[in-house]
């Protein structure tokens, strides 16, 4: 029987799943051209910037985070809290939380989304029940989609620590719609 996997473990994975991710990426190329996504499902749209065909977003560079994977229904982000994501109090924004929250919850709505559909959120909401700080490695934000429908879909993520402390959860509704012309 295999022993668990201890917290040092565990954040020794993360930081090599982060490096396999970083090493194909494209960095610094800006957003994706609409025609390189075009005649794609929202997974397959996923997965094109995890395999370095599209860019990742400028925010993650801005905001120290990044997708790590994607599955139907599913995405999960990385984090690295710094000092530079401090607030006055002395520990990590809510902000930086909810953004890196509100990405994993938005990009597991996405990855079902077929062709010629796109989402936006109706309403998102954030409970931060651990202040994070430096000292913290890594973490990540797992989303997944709780409920799909044709108009409106919803999903759930967890912010949670190397060690499996739990740090914020979110719920996101979104509207889905056709892509306009």
């Amino acid at each position: 029987m295999t022993p668990p996997l201890t917290p040092d473990d565990i954040l020794a994975q993360w930081q090599a799943d982060e490096a396999a991710v970083r090493a194909r990426l494209k960095p610094g190329t800006g957003v994706a051209p609409r025609a390189l996504l075009a005649g794609k499902t929202g997974l397959q749209q996923m997965q094109a910037m995890l395999d370095g065909t599209a860019p990742p977003p400028p925010i993650s560079e801005t905001l120290d985070f990044m997708l790590i994977s994607v599955a139907d229904g599913e995405a999960i982000f990385q984090g690295r809290p710094q000092f530079k994501h401090y607030n006055p109090l002395g520990s990590v924004h809510g902000g930086w939380f909810a953004t890196l929250l509100d990405s994993a919850l938005g990009c597991a709505v996405h990855t079902t989304l077929p062709v010629g559909r796109a989402y936006t959120t109706l309403e998102f909401k954030v409970n931060l029940v651990r202040a994070l700080t430096d000292q913290v490695p890594l973490v990540r934000a797992a989303g997944r989609v709780v409920h799909r429908g044709r108009q409106v879909t919803t999903s759930e993520a967890q912010l949670v620590g190397h060690d499996g402390r739990l740090y914020a959860h979110a719920s996101t509704t979104c509207l889905v719609f056709d892509v306009p012309g």
